[in-house]
């Protein structure tokens, strides 16, 4: 497995806890348009966006102005650098977390 690898399947980890309630894409780059962002999602309403990298790398300028769209039209975007990234992680993780409490709270009102 890519080191790369290594980190989504981390991600996929994470994410798999919070089925059913949060739904989730990976997009397979093509070559026909354009690579964006890992992955796309919503949680109690909310939509956010994952991009994973290795070795502590940067999202490349594209990514960056995808990321920049997604925050600017009220979406969470998340970049977990590593697969050691604990505050990436750990960031995503609670997000989540306080995603899944709103819902139950707004099912049980």
């Amino acid at each position: 497995m890519t080191p790369e690898g290594k980190v989504k399947a981390r991600i996929d980890k994470l994410l798999k806890k919070f089925k059913p309630h949060c739904a989730y894409r990976k997009p397979v780059p093509g070559g026909f348009g354009m690579s964006e962002l890992d992955y796309y999602g919503v949680m109690n309403g909310k939509f956010f966006a994952i991009e994973a990298k290795a070795d502590w790398k940067e999202p490349t300028d594209r990514q960056k102005a995808c990321i920049r769209e997604f925050r600017a039209s009220g979406g969470e975007v998340f970049v977990i650098v590593a697969v050691d990234d604990e505050n990436g992680f750990a960031e995503l993780e609670k997000w989540l977390s306080v995603q899944l409490t709103l819902n139950v709270l707004e099912i049980a009102s």
